[in-house]
């Protein structure tokens, strides 16, 4: 498979990663060959980035009982390296590729026990109003804790 577009140097990418979410795919995940569904690669995404959030402290902005911003999924994007099978441990790495004013590029790469590159992806985060549903920048403290995530 040809390099997304979005790596330079695929070996440097890989080892610019220092987040790892470990996951265990399920039966239910797979289909009637085992196989990992393709939807399921974005759950995966999900659950290292809410991670990876709660990890660097960034939730506890958004989802504070006075928060007043939320992140939704701008746009996200997969590309599949390698098969996936039922009962195979995975690491769903996650960075953060470039920050902006109210938004947030992060990388993806799933990986298998081998750490061989099963999947890769990007996606943009967007910091927005719970009341307005508006573009909101990010606060001094979020910056800082996406700067980490670099």
């Amino acid at each position: 498979m040809a390099k997304p577009y979005y790596i330079e140097d695929l070996n440097e990418w890989k080892e610019s990663f220092k987040y790892r979410y470990p996951v265990r795919v399920r039966f239910s995940e797979t289909d009637a060959f085992g196989h990992l569904n393709n939807t399921v690669s974005f759950v995966y995404f999900e659950l290292g980035r809410i991670n990876f959030f709660k990890d660097s402290g960034m939730t506890g902005e958004w989802f504070s009982s006075d928060g007043k911003t939320i992140p939704v999924t701008g746009d996200l994007h997969c590309d599949y390296f390698k098969q996936v099978f039922f009962d195979e441990d995975l690491d769903v790495c996650v960075k953060v590729a470039e920050i902006g004013t109210t938004s947030v590029d992060l990388h993806y790469m799933i990986v298998n026990k081998n750490d061989d590159i099963c999947m890769t992806g990007r996606g943009k985060i967007v910091q927005v109003s719970r009341d307005s549903g508006k573009p909101q920048p990010w606060s001094e403290n979020g910056r800082n804790f996406l700067e980490k995530g670099m």
